[in-house]
């Protein structure tokens, strides 16, 4: 029978004796380390860790007991840490316009297990995807948005992130600008995904710009959102090359596979508790 696995997320100033202190609290409660990654950024000066690991001892201290006890730890080396249960599904708020590729890989994703989450509830600002919402078994909330209404529907998503318990917001090719407080407000909890080609096309028909200057390479970036529209901490990008033969359309399937993978893995690194906000970059581990 395999054991259940805990997570220990670390991140402190960069300082001798933080494995070994770790180690040594592992140790002492008989809990068996079965992965440790970590980094020291040296130009930041900061040690990043993520520690997975089981119990082997006869007697198992809760989640509660192995929290209280690692603040001792945590206060010696200036820790920002947090103990995880990997059993606990991850609640997902996804938000969605028209456009349904990301949306439909990521319940399928849920549905395999494959991304071990639970999205109870889908929010648009259109009401085009509500049928592979309820085919889905899932809460679809229509918000529509205008400039007058902007912030009063951005309360409301809030409040329906907290009835739902939601721990992370995603995206998944929602066409509408969060503002600069509620940008704030999500800071590590909010997820974007959207195309980045080389050069970058912004507007609209990116595709069809990138068609008409050649491009060779194609691909999808998945980031925290911030203020700086498009701008944020990078969790995962993909590219694929392209050629002259490949019309608009061609790009867009492309492009729209390359999205739906890509926004896959940067959710599935958040909520395994591997990513880490590093200043305006980050530590995927």
């Amino acid at each position: 029978m395999k054991k259940q696995t805990y997570v220990l997320r670390v991140s402190c100033p960069g300082r001798v004796g933080i494995v070994a202190a770790i180690g040594n609290f592992m140790a002492d409660r008989g809990c068996f380390i079965t992965q440790l990654n970590q980094f020291d950024d040296l130009d930041s000066g900061r040690f990043f860790s993520t520690i997975e690991f089981v119990f082997e001892g006869q007697k198992q201290p809760s989640v509660e007991q192995m929290r209280a006890a690692f603040e001792v730890t945590a206060l010696r080396f200036d820790m920002e840490w947090e103990i995880y249960d990997t059993t606990q599904l991850t609640k997902v708020l996804v938000m969605v316009s028209k456009y349904d590729h990301c949306l439909r890989d990521l319940i399928y994703r849920q549905a395999t297990g494959e991304l071990y989450i639970d999205i109870p509830v889908i929010v648009s600002n259109h009401e085009d995807l509500r049928p592979m919402a309820e085919q889905a078994g899932i809460e679809y909330i229509h918000l529509p948005v205008t400039k007058d209404n902007k912030a009063q529907q951005e309360e409301r998503l809030l409040e329906i992130m907290e009835s739902t318990g939601s721990e992370l917001i995603v995206l998944a090719r929602y066409m509408q600008i969060l503002s600069e407080s509620m940008c704030q407000k999500l800071a590590g909890r909010c997820i974007n995904i959207h195309h980045s080609f080389l050069p970058g096309f912004k507007g609209v028909k990116p595709y069809n710009q990138a068609y008409e200057r050649g491009v060779k390479l194609i691909g999808a970036t998945a980031h925290y959102v911030t203020g700086d529209l498009d701008e944020g901490p990078i969790i995962e990008q993909m590219v694929m090359r392209v050629s002259h033969a490949h019309n608009p359309q061609h790009l867009i399937q492309v492009g729209r596979d390359l999205e739906a993978q890509t926004l896959a893995r940067a959710v599935k690194y958040h909520v395994q508790h591997r990513v880490y906000q590093n200043g305006l970059r980050t530590v995927v581990f």
